[in-house]
């Protein structure tokens, strides 16, 4: 199990801070009327921009109005003092929503593939709010759709456990009114310091039957997981958790949007900027999603989750097409 672990962690840091070919679009200044601007040339930024640009291609966006570009070069830009002008910035990932948002574009910015504790520092850092001029498309899963997989998955559980960081702890009050809404039992821990969570993952696992993740670079980074993923396992408490990566390295499963999926969401909300509406004056998140599960390890703690099974029900309950 160790040994599957560290491989598949290292596969998560290339993949993370890795690249992948970066097939940069450019577009004349003053001819894009969408603007594709990615944190770096990590895989998942170069395949949401693909999708992105295959999708409003398909929806009748000609080719040459799209144009891609990375931070570096859109800082440079904006210093030049000729910063470009598209009809819609879509920024993909933290650093370029910060640059954006920092820069103040005449252009309405979307951001995407950015978890819900980074936009709203940003929106913090500059004192703005989300609005028809900068909003943004979670890549958090809703709550409820967490909670759902849970009692889906794990029918007899009774005790949810949650290790919360400087960056979830503010959903705590929301994932509580769900918990004592659906008649499970809570079993939390705040994570103040690095050193403090050994002892809290040991407090948690002690008291729960289902160890839920929630994406905390302080709690599950390259650092920690390893031993959250065995410890979890040693106890044989089900780790359900919030990437496909986590799942290969030993959560039992986990619910996520591929870049595919949140190209294509936020795709159609570019689209409708460009015909006339503006940007959601709230934040979205996700509306389409999969499920994965680690079948070596399921069977390991005698658990048997259906992946396609699960994604169709949770579908279902939320009425998505």
């Amino acid at each position: 199990m160790a040994i599957v672990l560290r491989s598949v962690l290292l596969a998560l840091a290339c993949a993370l801070l890795g690249g992948g070919a970066w097939a940069q679009v450019p577009a004349p200044d003053g001819v894009a009327r969408v603007l594709i601007v990615s944190s770096d040339t990590a895989v998942v930024y170069t395949q949401t921009a693909e999708a992105l640009t295959d999708y409003l291609v398909h929806q009748g966006i000609p080719r040459s109005d799209i144009a891609q570009s990375l931070v570096s070069e859109m800082t440079m830009r904006l210093k030049s003092g000729q910063p470009p002008r598209p009809g819609i910035f879509v920024a993909l990932g933290s650093e370029a929503t910060q640059l954006l948002a920092a820069a103040g574009t005449q252009a309405p910015v979307l951001s995407a593939l950015i978890p819900r504790s980074s936009f709203e520092h940003i929106l913090r850092s500059h004192g703005k709010v989300v609005s028809a001029r900068l909003s943004a498309i979670y890549l958090d899963q809703p709550l409820a759709r967490q909670l759902a997989l849970v009692h889906l998955a794990f029918p007899q559980a009774k005790r949810l456990g949650v290790l919360w960081g400087a960056e979830s702890s503010d959903r705590a009050a929301g994932l509580r009114a769900l918990v004592v809404a659906s008649g499970l039992e809570l079993q939390e821990t705040r994570v103040t310091q690095p050193q403090d969570l050994p002892l809290a993952l040991a407090q948690v696992l002690g008291g729960s039957d289902v160890l839920l993740a929630l994406a905390d670079p302080a709690i599950f980074n390259s650092a920690t997981i390893q031993n959250i993923l065995m410890s979890s396992f040693r106890a044989r408490i089900p780790l359900v958790a919030f990437s496909p990566a986590y799942v290969r390295a030993g959560a039992v499963l986990a619910v996520y949007t591929t870049p595919v999926q949140a190209a294509h969401q936020a795709a159609e909300v570019t689209l409708g900027v460009l015909r006339g509406k503006p940007l959601p004056e709230q934040a979205l998140e996700p509306n389409d999603f999969e499920v994965g599960v680690n079948a070596q390890v399921a069977r390991a703690l005698d658990v048997s989750p259906d992946a396609q099974a699960l994604r169709s029900i949770l579908r279902r309950l939320e009425r998505l097409p």
